[in-house]
């Protein structure tokens, strides 16, 4: 699934691309995604001048003339692709007729300019949907959400008010997303290492100290993912069609039975399954010091 920073990376295309333009069609090419599309979606949508375009969690808002904001969620493996006024991005030969379109590319967007994008989504767990725009904060997928963990609210402070008396385990903590919003199994599993806390540390066990290291970890890690265009491992690509970059400087993730990157660190990372999820860790490195 698409974390934080793909997202991000997602959201930063669309915004330099077609905020400020029109939506001039829509075409919907079956009934649903993960949900129904909402009611009356091609309607209130077209016509619509696009105002402004953020990021919530793994959320792209995008805010219409109409004071609706749209809700995009790309689930496992859906991506977003733009053709920008005759220069093909992401779709080599694509032109805007049936018979040239991918059977996964389920919503087109045109804009007045030319611009056409691509919502694409193979396995379907993502979404769009339609709301208010001063009621966004109350929508069902937004109002449950923690703090985003590169915003001034998220601190050790927060952290450790978050994980008091809890006897879930860091790396489920950390993937909760009503304590933090945003994070994945990815980015959790390298901060992890950078801070040296063992994945399996109970959270409310951790010191005021060992948070303040795995929330600079946190966000240098994000901070380079984006930098980087994200991580592709199977499907994630950005709204060109290209491939983030991120994956050739994991240190942990993916790293079974691979050297430990920490100089003079002489173990192979190792892989547990915990919450569910697949876990990568030096057990030299991170220990359950405090």
């Amino acid at each position: 699934m698409p974390e934080l920073p793909e997202v991000e990376t997602v959201m930063k295309g669309l915004e330099k691309t077609i905020k400020g333009q029109i939506i001039s069609n829509v075409l919907i090419n079956r009934p649903n995604l993960r949900w129904p599309f909402p009611n009356r979606m091609k309607v209130r949508l077209e016509g619509k001048l696009i105002s402004n375009i953020t990021r919530r969690s793994k959320y792209i808002l995008i805010d219409l003339s109409s004071n609706e904001t749209m809700i995009m969620h790309l689930g496992m493996s859906g991506r977003v692709l733009i053709q920008d006024s005759g220069k093909t991005l992401g779709h080599s030969t694509f032109h805007l007729d049936q018979g040239n379109l991918d059977k996964h590319d389920h919503v087109i967007f045109t804009l007045e300019n030319g611009t056409i994008v691509i919502y694409n989504d193979p396995r379907r767990f993502g979404f769009i949907d339609l709301c208010k725009s001063d009621e966004i904060q109350n929508h069902k997928m937004i109002k449950t959400l923690g703090v985003e963990p590169l915003s001034n609210q998220f601190s050790a402070i927060y952290l450790a008010e978050m994980f008091k008396n809890s006897r879930a385990t860091i790396k489920s903590s950390l993937l909760n997303q009503k304590y933090v919003c945003g994070l994945g199994n990815i980015y959790v599993c390298e901060a992890l290492w950078r801070s040296g806390i063992v994945p399996t540390r109970l959270a409310g066990t951790i010191s005021l100290k060992k948070l303040e290291k795995l929330v600079n970890a946190i966000r240098v890690t994000l901070f380079e993912a984006i930098k980087a265009g994200g991580s592709s491992l199977k499907d994630f690509k950005n709204i060109e069609g290209n491939l983030g970059y991120f994956q050739h400087q994991f240190n942990v993730y993916d790293s079974e039975g691979k050297d430990c990157n920490t100089q003079g660190c002489k173990a192979k990372i190792k892989k547990i399954r915990l919450a569910g999820r697949s876990t990568f860790y030096c057990d030299n490195c991170q220990r359950y010091d405090f």
